[in-house]
């Protein structure tokens, strides 16, 4: 499991203007069971998505697409865990320890 941190790099009025292309993106990846949830931060300087995926690459790549980093809008921090522990509308994505 995944999470991305996006940090916009950008004035908002600059992340606004690209924000339908980022929403058919996001759809587009909730479509492919890819994203399990998503949202701006709070304050609103970024936003944070849950993913899953067993390869980071894939996901890497996947953020690349975002129309926000094509434009250079937002920063990705990705951070891989383990989700050995969930709530039970998540036990499909329970993981075990290697």
């Amino acid at each position: 499991m995944f999470v991305l941190e996006l940090t916009y790099t950008a004035p908002v009025e600059r992340v606004d203007a690209l924000m339908a292309e980022h929403i058919t993106w996001l759809d587009e990846q909730y479509a492919a069971g890819v994203f399990i949830a998503s949202g701006r931060k709070n304050p609103r300087d970024g936003g944070v998505i849950l993913a899953v995926g067993e390869d980071r690459a894939a996901i890497e790549k996947i953020a690349a697409a975002d129309p926000f980093a094509a434009h250079g809008v937002c920063a990705y921090r990705i951070t891989e865990f383990v989700a050995t522990k969930t709530a039970p509308a998540l036990a499909p994505y329970q993981q075990r320890l290697p």
